[in-house]
């Protein structure tokens, strides 16, 4: 995670009614003192940082983080906030799962609320998709429609989507823990 873990508050949350299906057994970081290590650390779930400048390269980088959350044996790893690619090493070992602000394919990258709204689409809205090593093309697991208010702007609409894409990824990690997936030709199936 890179930000304020507003998505991991809300996986911790579900986590806690045992109905869920999912427990969160680890939260990492790519930096120091972010909000959410302290969620986690406060919800008493082990936390890491692990720093790609402490890494002669990515590939080391990305070795390493493989080999740390290996450690708490996830069987599936959410990556929803964390802002950086992840390499083969790692995707070739954890199913990993991602959020996206926008209806994927569309406007993919770090500036898809404003891509959209440069655009003038009228309905935009948040995907969970499994990552692979492009950039938000892996396969989708679920979406959600949000439309574009007249007088919207960038603050305004990421915050619908931001809530919209909170209850999707809650309710697409727990049936994925509970029901589990399977991936065939782009196509993810849970249950």
């Amino acid at each position: 995670m890179s930000g304020s873990g507003t998505n991991l508050a809300a996986l911790l949350e579900a986590a806690a009614d045992p109905s869920y299906g999912a427990t969160v057994v680890a939260v990492g970081a790519d930096r120091d003192d972010i909000e959410g290590l302290r969620r986690a650390e406060q919800a008493g779930v082990p936390t890491f940082v692990v720093k790609v400048g402490d890494y002669p390269s990515r590939d080391d980088w990305d070795a390493a983080l493989a080999e740390v959350v290996a450690a708490h044996d996830p069987t599936l790893v959410v990556s929803a906030g964390f802002m950086k690619i992840l390499g083969k090493r790692f995707l070739e070992r954890f199913t990993t799962v991602n959020t996206h602000p926008a209806l994927l394919p569309s406007f993919v990258g770090a500036h898809a609320v404003r891509d959209a709204l440069e655009y003038g689409v009228k309905l935009t809205g948040a995907t969970v998709h499994i990552v692979d090593a492009g950039v938000d093309t892996g396969p989708v697991i679920a979406q959600i429609a949000v439309p574009v208010e007249a007088g919207d702007d960038e603050d305004t609409l990421h915050e619908r989507i931001k809530n919209a894409e909170r209850t999707m990824l809650v309710e697409t990690v727990g049936r994925m823990a509970r029901d589990g997936w399977q991936v065939t030709d782009r196509k993810v199936i849970i249950g």
